[in-house]
């Protein structure tokens, strides 16, 4: 018995010992914490490998005119991010188009962001995975969410560091592509269709940004527009570009996209249009500022029928190029040709040479 209880005691005094003095041991006093899991704030879903990698890239914009997707802007914007990591934002909806970019072409990964708060948009983690894209696409919605959301944060900064200094190739679809002008309809008062600000240039619902949220290289004299002639949305955007030169006292340019159609720039300013349908580049003139543009009045801007001049460029043609630095047709052959005018609140177009 004598002996019973020293041993009893020194294996009780060890087992206790060999337990909390163990190193590897995380319940130990004073053993650090594990570290927490990995998370990435405002995912929901990725495609591919996780871990960043950097490519070469040339920068590019794509104006997405909304409806069906247009795989060949995809595709271009995929061989400009050299197989890099491509990065969706939005702020509602799903990862569907995970699957479909991935499907598209040879990306490191396929990623999307539902940056739905100002405190996500100014999440550092959220503005990392946009710095590290090779590849952004802005997917459709409600523009006034993104500019709600994401103008003035890290976001913001994020997207404007792509476009100009990490020179990726960034594009956008609907409501995505509405934001990428340095003017936009911001929506923050709800949609708003040609009939009613061509009887009223300053409806309440017209609310035009400016200078404030990206800069897209060749769009910062330009406000978009899209699911065009599918809508009838000539006479607003005519307003829009009416609004800007007698607010603003500028001679700006638009670029309208119709459904299933895209604009890709390339890196030295020329554009090309693919997909299904055309798109319209619109251009003022200094000298002919609308003659009747008041609150509650119907527009008026004629200039003898010849207000506002547009090129109307159709995806199918053969060759169907635009120079963004002269904003003139550039070797086209599938262009058209007007002048737009409106008379007493009524939009008109006519052909020109």
């Amino acid at each position: 018995m004598k002996l019973f209880y020293p041993i009893f005691f020194a294996t009780v005094l060890l087992a206790g010992c060999s337990k909390s003095e163990d190193p590897n041991n995380p319940f130990r006093p004073g053993a650090p914490k594990p570290p927490p899991p990995v998370t990435r704030p405002a995912s929901i879903g990725i495609a591919g490998d996780v871990a960043d990698v950097q490519t070469t890239t040339k920068s590019g914009i794509v104006i997405m005119g909304g409806g069906t997707d247009v795989n060949a802007a995809f595709q271009w914007m995929i061989e400009r991010s050299g197989g890099g990591d491509v990065v969706i934002i939005r702020a509602t909806g799903t990862d569907a188009y995970n699957a479909y970019v991935k499907g598209l072409g040879n990306v490191n990964s396929v990623e999307t962001l539902k940056i739905d708060s100002r405190k996500l948009a100014d999440d550092d983690g959220v503005a990392t995975i946009i710095r590290n894209a090779e590849m952004l696409f802005i997917a459709g919605g409600d523009q006034s969410d993104y500019t709600g959301y994401w103008k003035g944060t890290k976001v913001m900064a994020a997207i404007n560091y792509l476009l100009t200094e990490k020179k990726v190739p960034v594009g956008g679809t609907s409501a995505g592509a509405a934001i990428l002008g340095n003017y936009y309809f911001s929506a923050e008062r709800g949609g708003i269709e040609s009939a009613e600000v061509l009887m009223n240039p300053y409806a309440e619902k017209i609310t035009i940004g400016r200078d404030d949220f990206l800069k897209a290289p060749f769009l910062q004299n330009v406000i978009t527009d899209q699911h065009f002639t599918q809508r009838d949305r000539q006479g607003r955007s005519a307003v829009f570009l009416g609004r800007i030169m007698k607010d603003w006292s500028k001679t700006p340019y638009g670029i309208a996209v119709d459904e299933k159609t895209a604009v890709c720039i390339d890196e030295t300013g020329i554009a090309s249009v693919v997909g299904s349908n055309k798109a319209f580049f619109l251009k003022t003139d200094a000298a002919k500022t609308p003659e009747t543009f008041e609150v509650n009045k119907p527009v008026t801007w004629n200039r003898d029928g010849k207000a506002i001049q547009v090129a109307a460029i159709s995806a199918a043609a053969a060759i169907n190029k635009f120079n963004m630095n002269t904003f003139e047709p550039d070797n086209t052959s599938g262009l058209e040709k007007f002048w737009w005018s409106v008379i007493s609140g009524n939009w008109t177009q006519t052909s020109r040479p």
